[in-house]
């Protein structure tokens, strides 16, 4: 299934000169990683204590746009400049779990809104982060497979945060989109587990 995690190399490419000059100045990639965590907690918290101005979730599209960027140079850096690490694999992880939590969870605040589906969503993309992340364990790849992987929830959570911002969308509206994310959500763990499953399959089947 398609996602937006297919564009990644050509943002990449936008990103190399910057990291560059970052590996040259000394920066690491668990810096960048820790970096666009505690921002997205950050991030979070003000727009959770300013809910009740709508404004506030312009905040969403912006910091989404620059945590796409640092997870983007985090990797850059630990691949292409030799930094990877076992902490940095755990931090990685940990840090977009931080991350989701913090940025989806401020949309049950908003009036009229669900907060079960709020709830929902934050959980779903949790158990699809995870469901990616035990690839490994069972002698696949880390699996990114869509339609709703972490690229497509920050796009989409933008949008509807966009909208809000600008006073666009209802309540029942972002109800309706929030129900539609879960299910996407639903689908792209099943198809990880899938995709994973069939890896390994295709790899005894080569061997």
């Amino acid at each position: 299934m398609p996602s937006i995690y297919q564009i990644k190399p050509a943002f990449q490419n936008l990103l190399r000169p910057l990291v560059r000059r970052l590996f040259d100045n000394g920066t690491t990639a668990n810096q960048i990683t820790v970096l666009a965590g505690i921002g997205s907690v950050l991030v979070g918290a003000v727009i959770a204590g300013f809910a009740h101005h709508p404004w506030v979730f312009v905040l969403v599209p912006v910091w989404m746009i620059v945590r796409m960027a640092l997870n983007a140079i985090d990797g850059m850096l630990a691949r292409e400049f030799g930094q990877q690490s076992r902490l940095g694999a755990y931090l990685n992880e940990l840090c977009d779990i931080a991350a989701d939590c913090a940025l989806i969870l401020p949309f049950a605040l908003l009036p009229d809104v669900s907060p079960w589906l709020v709830l929902l969503v934050t959980l779903l993309a949790l158990f699809t982060e995870y469901s990616g992340v035990l690839g490994p364990m069972v002698g696949a790849s880390r699996r990114y497979d869509g339609p709703m992987g972490k690229s497509d929830r920050a796009f989409v959570l933008g949008v509807v945060a966009a909208g809000i911002a600008l006073g666009w969308i209802s309540a029942l509206w972002i109800n309706g989109v929030f129900a539609i994310i879960a299910v996407l959500l639903l689908c792209t763990l099943v198809n990880r587990v899938r995709q994973g499953l069939k890896e390994v399959q295709q790899d005894g089947s080569s061997a």
